[in-house]
């Protein structure tokens, strides 16, 4: 279950698409240096609206580039960054890994996967339809989100492209991704 990091971005504001950069700097229990998502507190917008105190489980968003791969088939136009991801990865299968799941990036960093990212209508102001494309349902009518997943930073240190990503799962009982 071995992958890499394929690109890594920031946006100091709240804009939806992050900006590529050669690499990134993330600091334990807080995030991506320069990234406005970066603190041990809620970043997000609506919910520092509904609780500002409430710990920031979203410090780092990781896409899988298959995703990328999956949309530019569907005719998206669509590149690192572009979803609001700090990470993109390639060959770890991001949505089926359990929570508290650590992922290993490069010689130092640790992410711990805290849970699913829930798109939003922002999706489709960036490209008109992609949000049914980026939440479907499976055979059985349950929501499938493939936005990607949210972490914290365990162990801070520099990510860049090509780094490799080795996946450590947490002790079993395993439990599901939720949305954070």
């Amino acid at each position: 279950m071995d992958g890499v990091v394929t690109a890594v971005a920031v946006s100091p504001t709240h804009s939806f698409s992050k900006y590529s950069q050669p690499e990134i700097t993330l600091v334990a229990g807080e995030g991506a240096v320069g990234d406005a998502h970066r603190g041990a507190k809620v970043k997000h917008r609506s919910r520092v609206k509904r609780d500002p105190e409430q710990p920031n489980l979203r410090q780092v968003h990781l896409i899988h580039s298959e995703l990328h791969d999956e949309l530019v088939a569907q005719g998206f136009t669509v590149k690192p960054g572009d979803l609001g991801e700090n990470i993109t990865t390639r060959d770890v299968d991001l949505l089926n890994l359990p929570t508290g799941t650590r992922l290993r990036i490069g010689h130092e960093v640790v992410v711990e996967v805290t849970g699913l990212r829930n798109p939003c209508y922002q999706i489709d102001d960036f490209s008109s339809g992609m949000l049914k494309a980026v939440l479907t349902k499976d055979s059985s009518g349950r929501l499938v989100r493939k936005a990607g997943v949210m972490g914290v930073v365990a162990t801070g240190g520099t990510v860049r492209p090509g780094d490799p990503i080795s996946v450590e799962l947490p002790a079993e009982p395993h439990q599901p991704l939720e949305p954070v």
